[in-house]
């Protein structure tokens, strides 16, 4: 018997939102999802790993929450979350045979259509939805235009391999029983830029205050923690370092732009439409900075490096500015 319970997947213009938005039948806008998922946020850390280059990693979208159960949560649509320590192969299957999605967190780089791609320090719970099954082999979607079949225990595999997000189950078990909650979700965006996010000395790394550490670190010449020494050495550590901003700001953890391009349209939504203004330059120059570090060189001399990392800490400067106007408009 094959159980399959939707038919449209893919991705929109953001992973996790299309996740969403089609196990609830699609009777919810992406950027209404996104939004009230938390719409965007900044992290920004650098991470050293031995005979390696050195990894920069921006999360532009609402991090660290988990980015379902607050989108269901805000949707007021029920849900289940449970771990275990096993999975539960019997649950999932009756939430399946009952009409019911299954979100489950895993560890990207163990699923077999991501094998090739190495996984991304310091990243969020990578989350995928079981969305049916024929006999021990799941369909599960993950951006693709049609959901990936694996075998049960390879999946398993995968599932377990996520040190916090190891078996567990989140199911959406009912319709919403309320409005959705645009208001607290525009409060949280305001708390999250604004900081503190943790409530610990790696908030300097967090929202405004990792923008202007982000800024801060492009400019740096004189000290180990500047882009100029971690990057600005080699080729090898130069391209790298325009990858991962690119990827950052465009492909992963984020929707184009940041993120700030979708979560104007979800203000426009919410009736914020100066805020959504200012949000959507902010993403066109984020978009600006990718394509800045995309491009560039990788034989770049000095001089051209550091030309580079200077109008990057401009860019980063204007969003700034932008978004710090664009917050205090929403907490007015």
């Amino acid at each position: 018997m094959t159980v399959l319970l939707y038919e449209e997947f893919g991705t929109g213009r953001h992973r996790e939102s299309s996740l969403i938005r089609h196990a609830l039948g699609n009777s919810h806008d992406e950027a209404l999802v996104a939004g009230l998922a938390g719409g965007i946020g900044f992290m920004y850390f650098v991470f050293e790993y031995p005979d390696r280059p050195p990894v920069a990693t921006i999360v532009a979208q609402a991090h660290p929450e988990p980015w379902v159960q607050v989108a269901l949560g805000r949707l007021h649509v029920p849900y289940d979350a449970t771990r275990s320590t096993n999975p539960r192969w019997g649950r999932v299957r009756a939430a399946l045979d009952g009409g019911q999605p299954v979100f489950c967190v895993v560890d990207r780089a163990s699923l077999p259509w991501h094998e090739a791609a190495a996984p991304m320090p310091g990243a969020d719970a990578y989350t995928v939805v079981i969305a049916g099954y024929e006999g021990d082999d799941l369909f599960v979607e993950d951006g693709a235009a049609a959901p990936y079949r694996i075998d049960r225990e390879e999946f398993g595999a995968a599932w377990s391999a996520h040190p916090t997000g190891r078996h567990q189950l989140v199911v959406p078990t009912g319709p919403p029983e309320a409005e959705p909650d645009l208001d607290a979700a525009v409060a949280a965006t305001v708390g999250r830029l604004n900081g503190p996010v943790l409530g610990n000395r790696f908030d300097v790394n967090f929202g405004f205050s990792g923008m202007d550490r982000l800024a801060a670190d492009l400019r740096d010449t004189a000290t180990a923690a500047g882009w100029g020494q971690r990057f600005g050495g080699s080729p090898e550590a130069f391209r790298a370092a325009g990858r991962r901003l690119h990827a950052s700001l465009e492909e992963e953890w984020t929707a184009p732009g940041a993120t700030r391009p979708l979560y104007a349209d979800f203000l426009d939504l919410a009736g914020r439409p100066e805020a959504a203004g200012l949000f959507r330059e902010s993403g066109l120059h984020w978009s600006r900075l990718a394509g800045l570090a995309r491009a560039a060189a990788p034989g770049a001399d000095a001089e051209e490096r550091r030309a580079l990392f200077d109008a990057c800490a401009d860019l980063v400067d204007r969003c700034s500015e932008l978004e710090r106007e664009a917050v205090a408009t929403l907490a007015g």
